[in-house]
């Protein structure tokens, strides 16, 4: 029997091992970039929602890493991390929690920063009811929200407008609280409350509705800091992830949600 193959046939087997080992060669580099992607787990206060997917999907888009977001409360957050939460790196709402966090062991005080400046607004999805603070002196609504002052900044920094305007008894009444920032502004949303406190970057890009942009010198700065977790120290992907907080990209996401940069 002949051992020699027709030219045909070796050109075919030579074709097929050819394809053969780029396909190899395609899973391997596919291996390899799994290997080096990674997860962080993210816990997001609420009022940072939307700029924080916009981020995370750039971030991965960047780095090949996956940041896996979770939003709530910055009191119930600092609750569930005391409590073991698997969370590696926290955006707090405030620079007070992630500090408290530091000085209990839990997260890293070489990391922690100021990502961005919140701004309190003052919406309505009524078009005319929001004229400034005569608004809220007028009084002419049953309930106004807040988020819970105890667990959200904004929700203290709302009491504190009212407080500094002197007129905080005589609406204390008509308050509603939501459980953190984003269940305040749905309480306006959905009308259950004719008007309420939010962040600006909430409504910054909603049509209609009526706001007034509470000025700055009537609550204390909203200062929100990020931090690295002592869970996530030995995470690459949580590093990564805030050091590209700190980058030109996420802080031109920042700038178009209304949120003011260090």
């Amino acid at each position: 029997m002949s051992l020699i193959l027709p030219f045909h046939q070796l050109f075919s087997r030579r074709r097929a091992a050819a394809a053969t080992a780029l396909l190899l060669c395609a899973i391997t580099l596919m291996m390899a970039a799994g290997a080096h992607a990674a997860n962080v787990n993210v816990a997001v206060a609420a009022n940072f929602t939307e700029p924080a997917k916009e981020i995370a999907r750039l971030f991965e888009s960047k780095t090949k890493n996956r940041a896996t977001l979770s939003f709530g409360a910055t009191g119930q957050f600092y609750t569930q991390i005391t409590q073991g939460a698997p969370f590696q790196v926290f955006l707090s709402a405030d620079e007070k929690t992630p500090k408290k966090l530091t000085e209990g062991g839990l997260a890293s005080a070489d990391s922690l920063f100021t990502y961005a400046i919140g701004k309190l607004v003052l919406f309505s999805a009524n078009k005319t009811l929001v004229t400034g603070e005569q608004a809220l002196r007028d009084a002419k609504f049953n309930k106004i929200a807040i988020a819970d002052p105890a667990t959200a900044p904004y929700g203290a920094a709302a009491v504190e407008t009212l407080k500094a305007l002197g007129i905080y008894d005589a609406l204390s009444p008509k308050i509603v609280q939501g459980a953190n920032i984003a269940q305040a502004f749905q309480f306006v949303d959905t009308g259950n409350a004719e008007l309420g406190f939010v962040a600006l970057s909430q409504v910054i890009a909603r049509q209609g509705g009526s706001r007034w942009m509470v000025p700055a010198n009537l609550y204390s700065a909203i200062r929100q800091d990020a931090v690295l977790l002592r869970s996530g120290e030995g995470n690459e992907a949580a590093k990564a992830f805030l050091a590209f907080m700190k980058g030109p990209e996420a802080a031109k996401v920042m700038e178009k949600f209304g949120y003011g940069t260090p």
